[in-house]
């Protein structure tokens, strides 16, 4: 059995969605709406049939309030795997990211 899609809750699709291709450089995979519904979800592009990511929109109650008690705490909602932290650190960075502290290389 594998992991197909996880969801990670957002304020804006379209926002998320550059956020996601444009700055950390994951690509569209899934593009979807019927009526006010959109299914939309992103993928690596080293590997693109892998587990996808649905910017799901935060328009729930529950999933608001599961969002702001996450941010709040400091939870990560999703971590990314790199075979070059400097590297990849560098490139985000770049285009824009905004860190709360750089890696430590030093682990």
């Amino acid at each position: 059995m594998k992991i197909k899609v996880t969801s990670l809750y957002v304020d804006d699709q379209n926002k998320a969605l550059r956020f996601y291709t444009e700055v950390l450089g994951l690509a569209k995979k899934t593009d979807f709406s019927q009526g006010s519904y959109r299914w939309l979800t992103v993928a690596s592009p080293e590997e693109p049939d892998g587990t996808e990511l649905q910017l799901a929109l935060n328009n729930n109650p529950a999933a608001k309030a599961y969002q702001q008690a996450i941010f709040q705490q400091g939870q990560p909602a999703i971590m990314f795997y790199t075979d070059d932290v400097k590297d990849d650190y560098e490139r985000i960075k770049a285009r824009g990211a905004e860190f709360t502290m750089p890696p430590d290389y030093s682990r």
